[in-house]
């Protein structure tokens, strides 16, 4: 059970540094002053999803997750010793 847990922390470790890493290089969800005068709804801004930006929102999903169901797990598993 020992080596488990140690597998899953060092995949837990990853997983941090990768959300940590995707969330530094996503834009910031504000639009700035272009949104007022209507500047924000460009085709980039309806296309977002097949775009590198919404590639990017998609991984840091699937990594959250993954991130809360290793730290559930790891924490569960200390409950066993």
């Amino acid at each position: 059970m020992e080596i488990v847990r140690i597998i899953l922390t060092v995949i837990f470790i990853a997983v941090c540094i990768a959300l940590t890493v995707l969330v530094l290089m996503q834009e910031g969800k504000a639009a700035g002053l272009g949104s007022i005068a209507g500047g924000a709804e460009t085709y980039w801004g309806k296309n977002k999803g097949r775009s590198m930006e919404g590639l990017l929102v998609k991984i840091t999903r699937w990594l959250a997750v993954g991130f809360m169901l290793i730290a559930v797990i790891l924490n569960i598993s200390r409950l066993w010793d």
